[in-house]
């Protein structure tokens, strides 16, 4: 049963690394883990200060019981500013400017809803970018000698969309539009080589040979129905385009395809 003293539902967030639909770890050996990254406005402060409360309830519990009673003197919390740096020193990525930052993780898969309570089946609705409300339950931990407050997931509810984040884009950016879409431009055409189509038809009789001299065979006939033809020479086909180079994501600094575990 959840306490309620160490729970709570946010307000409006946003989200980033995203992985509500299948665990991820961030390094190999590391147990996979349903997590997000949740980007809370600074001017929400009743969220905060209900989060506050629920990580003091917490130290509390870790006091009275793994803790054996001492509190640490440097308690370690799930919270970071995103108007700071991140724990190896580095600044946060723009997403995160104005914004409380964390990271809640959970084992076993939550429920993810829409703004009428219903689940959502298709998975690109849920991506980084998007607006949500977010139910944390905070607790405390104590592993290899580091104590501190964790953050664990619970269910999450989809507000709204967003600007995606990492370089998301939808099909309609990805193909709308005149028939292209980004970065969408038609085949060149062909270079070194002119179309020189005989003037005979296919199916058409072929023009009457000259006559022969006396003594001298008719003409052979050549090129109809393109026999007998030489290939065009000089084509080349156009050139591919480079793919786009792997983008990184602000906040880790990674490829797009990984995630962060905590911060």
């Amino acid at each position: 049963m959840t306490n309620e003293s160490t729970n709570v539902t946010t307000g409006q967030v946003r989200l980033s690394f995203v992985h509500l639909f299948q665990p991820h770890a961030n390094q190999p050996g590391q147990e996979p883990k349903y997590s997000t990254t949740i980007l809370i406005p600074k001017t929400d402060v009743a969220t905060m200060q209900r989060i506050n409360a629920a990580i003091e309830a917490a130290a509390q519990k870790g006091v009275a019981g793994i803790w054996n009673g001492a509190r640490p003197p440097q308690l370690k919390t799930p919270i970071w500013d995103g108007d700071g740096v991140r724990q190896n020193g580095e600044p946060f990525g723009p997403e995160c400017k104005g914004h409380w930052v964390l990271t809640a993780s959970s084992k076993q898969q939550q429920s993810v809803v829409d703004v009428n309570l219903n689940p959502i089946i298709n998975q690109t609705e849920v991506y980084s970018g998007m607006y949500a409300r977010v139910n944390i339950n905070f607790f405390p931990f104590s592993n290899s000698g580091n104590r501190g407050i964790g953050a664990g997931l619970g269910p999450v509810q989809k507000l709204s969309d967003g600007e995606p984040l990492g370089g998301r884009i939808s099909a309609e950016q990805a193909f709308g539009g005149n028939g292209g879409g980004v970065g969408y431009a038609s085949a060149p055409a062909p270079q070194g080589w002119e179309q020189t189509a005989p003037t005979q038809q296919y199916g058409q009789p072929a023009p009457a040979a000259p006559p022969a001299y006396p003594g001298q065979p008719a003409p052979q006939q050549y090129g109809q129905q393109g026999y007998g033809q030489a290939p065009q020479q000089g084509y080349q086909p156009p050139a591919q385009s480079q793919q786009p180079q792997q983008q990184m994501d602000p906040i880790t600094g990674k490829p797009l395809n990984g995630g962060v575990w905590g911060i």
